[in-house]
């Protein structure tokens, strides 16, 4: 098993930053994309960025040039930066990804808890 557990999340005003991170633990022996995804309440989930295991990155529209993401593999920790925060950037944010746990077992998909990120106006 897996567990990804998300922080940084709070309160900010608009302008303002925060830094995400989500911490996997457990069994973990192939790590596969990485990404953050957000839900807004009465709105769909929907992805804010990813990362593949080798850097590559891809961003949703609305976020492009505001935020970052990285990961440090040998830590197995995933984060998001977010500068030039919005009110419409408020939702609960949570982290994916896709694991083998060892050699030879299923890949299995997986979702952290979720962290709440409120950006006033």
């Amino acid at each position: 098993q897996v567990q990804l557990l998300e922080s940084g999340g709070g309160l900010v005003q608009a302008g303002g930053s925060l830094r995400l991170s989500c911490a996997a633990s457990g069994s973990i022996f192939i790590m596969y994309v990485m990404g953050w995804y957000r839900q807004a309440p009465g709105k769909q989930r929907e992805l804010v960025a990813a990362i593949s295991n080798s850097g590559n990155t891809n961003y949703a529209d609305s976020v492009k040039g505001r935020f970052t993401i990285s990961r440090d593999n040998a830590r197995n920790t995933l984060y998001l930066q977010m500068n030039s925060l919005k009110p419409e950037d408020t939702a609960v944010y949570y982290c994916n990804t896709d694991v083998i746990s060892v050699p030879g077992a299923r890949r299995l998909n997986y979702w952290g808890q979720g962290t709440q990120v409120t950006v006033s106006s």
